[in-house]
């Protein structure tokens, strides 16, 4: 089976997890976890990393930051990973689920636009929306298979009225928009280190900023609220969202090949993008020029109609055949947790969902592999 996306670990990930276990620094205390911060803050741009457990932790951990409350409203793509949906109910708010655009498949800020001018009202310094009169707090916006959001019409319209802003930088480690890495824009950046991830620490995440004390705010939470370590006094809820010294020694190792791994990634997609090319009823993934995607997954559009199958009934051929692939996400205004979520104007979401099929994209991918997807593809199965 050629898999999906999984790690390729062929750097120093043995070296430094074996200093761990040579030394007993193997749980959330150790030198590896700080080197792993400032890894990645230098890497993307930010004076302050803070390691999770996960990416869904530090998503929790960044709207609790931001005094996230309950019955308070985040808008949320509708097409993405349930996880930052999950995070927000954590705090006992809710999402807002607002569609994403047809060429790039990120967040609508024209959607966003009209939401925001039509759907709601101001008042007393809070913006109400007025179909579940809660008040709208901030944008989470999700940088979707490797391609960066249009960040400036949506930072305008969030500094207009006073909302903020999560990067959900999950699946885009180093995609740029206009010479900006992800996860750098917003009050917070949040970032996923999966084994499917383009880098892995076996789990583990990552929150970005630039404000110092949003970052002193968050490696508080997550590591249980101490406020004496001593006596064990805590004068809020905390969570124990530490990442380990294992795991970020895995990580650190991680890093040192990313800019490689990168570059990998863009000779998978070129070679896809060549090589799947004037196939009728497929449509390939496009990059903004404003953009530089990191092509975590590369996928594919297809036209039942035109191209003979739909893309579960291609899904399951392409199993067969010792190829894996995966259709996109749910879309999350229709899953039961989120039934009492406000949803507007969802149409592209639902369109890609059911149109979408991810390839094998893992850095590892040969050439030799890749040719067979291709050519499996490109005859009629």
């Amino acid at each position: 089976m050629i898999p999906l996306s999984v790690p390729k670990l062929d750097g120093n990930e043995w070296k430094y997890i074996k200093e761990c276990l040579d030394t007993g620094w193997v749980s959330s205390v150790g030198k590896y976890v700080e080197k792993f911060e400032e890894a990645v803050a230098h890497y993307v741009g930010c004076k302050y990393g803070v390691a999770c457990v996960n990416g869904t932790s530090a998503l929790h951990a960044a709207f609790v930051a931001l005094d996230l409350k309950p019955n308070e409203e985040v808008v949320i793509p509708a097409l993405t990973f349930v996880a930052p949906a999950n995070a927000v109910r954590y705090c006992g708010a809710y999402p807002v689920f607002l569609d994403v655009e047809r060429n790039y498949w990120q967040l609508d800020p024209q959607k966003l636009k009209d939401f925001l001018f039509k759907e709601c009202l101001y008042k007393n310094k809070r913006l109400i929306n007025k179909h579940t009169n809660r008040a709208l707090r901030g944008i989470t916006v999700v940088h979707l298979l490797g391609h960066p959001v249009d960040m400036d019409p949506i930072l305008d319209l969030a500094n207009r009225f006073g909302l903020w802003v999560i990067e959900d930088s999950a699946e885009s480690i180093g995609a740029i928009y206009k010479k900006r890495k992800v996860g750098t824009m917003g009050s917070m950046g949040c970032f996923s280190f999966n084994g499917n991830k383009v880098i892995t620490s076996g789990g583990g995440g990552m929150l970005t900023t630039n404000n110092s004390k949003l970052a002193e705010k968050v490696r508080y939470l997550t590591t249980q609220a101490k406020d004496d370590s001593v006596e064990y006094v805590h004068h809020q809820v905390g969570y124990n969202y530490r990442l380990t010294n294992i795991q970020a020694a895995l990580g650190l190792a991680q890093m040192e090949q990313l800019d490689q791994y990168l570059k990998i990634k863009i000779k998978i997609a070129s070679r896809y993008t060549q090589g799947l090319k004037n196939i009728p009823g497929l449509r390939l993934p496009l990059q903004a020029p404003w953009a530089k995607s990191i092509w975590w997954l590369y996928t594919i559009l297809i036209d039942k109609k035109v191209f003979g199958q739909g893309s579960r009934e291609l899904m399951k051929v392409l199993h067969t055949q010792g190829i894996q692939t995966r259709p996109l996400w749910h879309p999350l205004h229709r899953l039961q947790p989120f039934e009492d979520s406000y949803a507007y104007e969802i149409i592209v979401a639902d369109y890609l969902s059911k149109e979408a099929l991810s390839l094998p994209s893992s850095v590892g991918l040969t050439e030799n592999d890749q040719k067979l997807i291709i050519k499996t593809l490109r005859k009629k199965l």
